[in-house]
Parts: structure tokens; sequence; C-alpha cells
């Protein structure tokens, strides 16, 4: 089984699975990528998941109407789903021999899902390498509940997020927490990875929960750094993570 990163738009990656034969599109918010890979692999698209309703996540679902199932939240309402699911229900993909759990992550959007497969989880715009979404309409207290979800995933777990903003989001984790030696690895390597033109994803639970300083806002060393920012060291780890998610929003 492989799993590609297909580019789209600026920063955005379409995660397609396949097995030679069958593939899924996660968040295809641009049909041309996905349509020309699986010509060009004579593949038979399966299954599209969708994790929110963003247009660069679901922007190319009219090419694909009727081709195959779409699942998506329900509690969003995205034309073109065909399959609403939330929490505790499981996707089934038979073609490819996988099931996937379904996470319900509000925060970036409030019917943000996750779909959570064996060691993977595509989780759209919930969590980033070193980041995190923003917060478009949930509340601190939902985003950090949610990333707590994905946090509590086995540390082997790959992480599929949906944008190239690795860089930008480790030079921000610098001053969150300067003093961090498995964020200064990771960003090096990272950065050797963007100079071949690579893609920094996917990373993993144990990593994330070791350098991502959005997992880390009750460590005495985020709050730190967070200090600086506002003045004083937040007691409330729910006042901090809004606090620090606004350091970044103007970073």
């Amino acid at each position: 089984m492989q799993i590609v990163p297909i580019p789209a738009f600026n920063d955005n990656y379409i995660w397609l699975m396949h097995d030679g034969r069958h593939a899924l599109a996660v968040d295809p918010g641009d049909a041309r990528p996905v349509q020309d890979f699986i010509a060009q692999h004579d593949l038979a698209l399966v299954a599209i998941l969708i994790t929110h309703h963003h247009g660069d996540h679901v922007g190319g679902l009219p090419a694909f109407a009727g081709q195959c199932p779409v699942y998506g939240p329900a509690a969003e309402a995205i034309a073109g789903v065909t399959h609403p699911v939330r929490e505790g229900d499981t996707v089934a993909i038979p073609e490819l021999g996988v099931e996937f759990g379904v996470l319900d992550l509000p925060g970036h959007t409030l019917g943000h899902i996750a779909y959570v497969g064996p060691d993977l989880v595509f989780c759209g715009d919930t969590l980033f390498s070193a980041g995190c979404g923003r917060l478009f309409e949930g509340s601190p207290a939902q985003m950090r509940a949610s990333l707590a979800k994905l946090a509590a995933l086995p540390p082997h777990t790959r992480v599929y997020c949906t944008h190239e903003y690795t860089l930008a989001n480790l030079a921000f984790a610098e001053a969150a927490e300067p003093d961090n030696p498995a964020r200064d690895a990771w960003l090096a390597e990272c950065r050797q990875r963007r100079e071949r033109k690579q893609p920094t994803l996917p990373t993993t639970i144990e990593r994330e929960r070791a350098i991502n300083p959005f997992l880390r806002v009750e460590h005495a060393s985020v709050l730190e750094g967070l200090s600086g920012f506002v003045g004083h060291v937040p007691k409330d780890p729910t006042h901090a993570f809004a606090a620090l998610r606004e350091w970044k929003n103007n970073f």
C-alpha cells in the first residue's frame, strides 16, 4: 500500500492511498491533479474522504460526482458527500482492505473530523507538524480537546495533514520554546527535505508530542516562552493555549 502526496494550490497536499489498482483520495480540493495521477497509474478511484468543508479541501468534488462513495463530516453540509460520518463510525474500504475510525475534531471548523487507520491518521487542518490549524469556527477549549485526542493516538501513528506549513511552524516553535533539541533536529531535517523539494510529511504523534508547542502548552518551557508574549505565565492551560494560538496568528 502506498500513500502519495499530490501537490495542489500553493501548499496543499491531497493524499492518495493506493495498492496499484484501487485508490482513495483525501480532501481533493482540486480534481485535476488527482485525475491526472489516477489516469497515469491506471487506478480506479473507490472512495474519497473529506475532513471539513473549506474550499481547498472540497473544491474538486463536483468532478467526481457519482464515481465513488464520498465520506465527510455529518455536522457540516457539504455538497457531494454521500456518506456523512461522525465519531464512533467506521469507514470500510473493502477494495483496499482498510478500515478507518472517525474522530470528531471541532476547532478549525465546528464539524471537522479525522480518519484513523492502521498506524496513520488523516487529520486535515487540525494538527500540523509543529503547529495546529487556525480557529475559524471553534473555541480554544474545543481545539485543545481535539488535539488531545490526536496526541493520545499510539506514538508511531503517522500524521497526514494537508498543508506544507512545517518550516513556518518550526520558526514559531523556536520562539515559543527556544530550548528544544528534538525540535532543532527536526528543523534541520525539514530544511534538507525542502531543499530537495521533498515533503516534510507525514510526521508522527511521537515527534509532535516532543516538538509541537500546541501539544506542549502545559510544559514549563513553553509557558516560559509564552510569558514573554502575554507578560505573565498563564495559570489556566486553555487560556495558555488561546494565547499561544493568538501569538501564532500574528507571528
